[in-house]
């Protein structure tokens, strides 16, 4: 496995734009606000040709220990605990602190590699800077800017200097056979319960309080010998609620989850039901494409005659997905969670499947002469030939002649159609129909002297027999 740098400090001195910048993405979500970060969040930095090295992400640490600070610390902790070396970010404008003093004080404890990075020295005297924090006595400090990318080069060697050596593997953070699975829906539905309960460890912050989760935490792992990458992502609430900007960037960071994912989780919450802005996140989910099953948690919490009518109450209102599978299960508990993931396999397997031009194009030809397509003004469409156009979602492109006029109701049939006989479940059906290019179009027809003369012999016996 590559070894692991750290990243720690107080709330606001540029930890996730320090990790944006050493991973050279976007992961980390990053707003002036203080505490925006609070879960763990990991990324690889490739800048080292010849010594790759993870990074972790942290929660600010503020000294309180208590309601979600006090988790958040938690998880900062757990970070520190299985890093190699530890970046100690402080802030050079703000000068040392009381709170930064205690965090070296702990720091001191875990006996880790530490390397003080001052962060924020753009437009400042340095050498002046750095004066400040030497009386840390942990080493020269190093004078960085991560918004602009200053220092960045002089920190990556000195980082390199304290790396352990790898073991050679990046393990399962890349594998390109691991099933990407976002978990979403509506604020304190049980996403982040869910993620813990499947690790085995409370790796997400899970709280009572909606909308704990900021930021779109991706965790890998490993169950029955298959790979997984579970998202853990922020609350979706209906956009007129939506006011403080950082809960905006914490809804794009979801949608982007949701477009990356190969399989989306819908949690819902059956003591609730079906609320609106659950049916909002379900129309993002389906513009994206993605395959996806539905998880109505809590279900432990109901009675007999409360799961009937919840049940009765999601088969009324989400008849338009009835191709996507419904489970029941208790995320606190861990009941139902092999049932699901047999049906996230099955939505997977959907979505993937391969097609032949041959088997799709008989579809359509047993389709339309099952119920050939309506006439319109005179005219029926016709089909000629379909093939492949793509998977997650299965894309199927029709060809043939007066296509546009294809009425929604038969491209709705040609979908159940497809469904029910290649067996596909949990994913969206997408149809592109295309006609030929007429090769006399544009073209005018020009009549010779002697089909002038006939064509005016034909238009004087029509007149005749009209008389008669």
């Amino acid at each position: 496995m590559l070894p692991l740098v750290a990243l720690v400090g107080r709330p606001n001195v540029g930890k996730s734009t320090l990790f944006n910048a050493l991973t050279r993405s976007r992961d980390a979500l990053v707003h002036d606000e203080p505490g925006v970060t609070r879960d763990r969040h990991y990324g690889v930095c490739r800048l080292l040709e010849d010594k790759p090295f993870a990074l972790v992400d942290t929660g600010g640490l503020s000294g309180e220990e208590e309601g979600l600070a006090g988790l958040t610390a938690q998880q900062a902790r757990a970070g520190v605990e299985e890093a190699d070396v530890v970046l100690f970010i402080v802030d050079g404008r703000e000068g040392p602190s009381a709170l930064d003093e205690s965090i070296l004080a702990w720091l001191r404890k875990t006996a880790k590699p530490i390397l003080l990075v001052v962060n924020k020295t753009d437009g400042l005297d340095e050498d002046a800077c750095l004066v400040e924090f030497m009386r840390f006595g942990i080493g020269e400090p190093l004078a960085v800017s991560s918004a602009h990318q200053r220092g960045i080069s002089d920190l990556l060697d000195e980082v390199a200097a304290r790396l352990p050596v790898d073991t050679g593997s990046e393990g399962i953070l890349d594998d390109p056979d691991r099933l990407r699975l976002a978990i979403v829906g509506r604020p304190n539905v049980g996403k982040s319960t869910l993620v813990n309960r499947l690790l085995g460890e409370d790796r997400v912050i899970a709280s009572d309080v909606p909308g704990t989760t900021r930021d779109s935490i991706a965790v890998d792992m490993e169950r029955d010998g298959r790979k997984y990458q579970l998202i853990d992502t922020a609350g979706i609430r209906q956009r007129g609620k939506v006011q403080e900007a950082i809960e905006k960037f914490s809804v794009i960071k979801t949608l982007q989850s949701i477009h990356s994912a190969q399989v989306v989780a819908l949690m819902l919450d059956a003591q609730e039901g079906v609320t609106e802005q659950d049916a909002t996140v379900l129309g993002h989910i389906l513009d994206s494409g993605r395959a996806f099953v539905i998880v109505v948690n809590k279900w432990d919490g109901l009675t007999t005659y409360q799961r009937e009518q919840c049940e009765a109450m999601l088969d009324r209102k989400l008849s338009f997905v009835q191709w996507a599978e419904k489970l029941q299960i208790s995320a606190k508990h861990g009941s139902g969670l092999r049932e699901l993931f047999k049906a996230i396999h099955r939505a997977h397997a959907s979505a993937t499947r391969s097609f032949s031009t041959a088997e799709v194009t008989k579809a359509i030809e047993i389709a339309t002469e099952s119920f050939p397509p309506p006439a319109i003004r005179g005219h029926v469409s016709k089909m000629r030939y379909a093939h492949p156009g793509g998977e997650n979602p299965p894309t199927f492109i029709v060809h043939g002649t007066r296509l546009k006029s294809l009425s929604e109701s038969y491209k709705r049939y040609l979908e159940n159609f497809f469904r029910k006989r290649f067996k596909l479940v949990g994913t969206p059906v997408k149809f592109e129909f295309r006609e030929g290019a007429n090769p006399y179009e544009g073209k005018k027809n020009t009549l010779t002297e002697k089909q002038k003369k006939v064509k005016q012999r034909i238009i004087r016996i029509a007149k005749r027999s009209e008389k008669r």
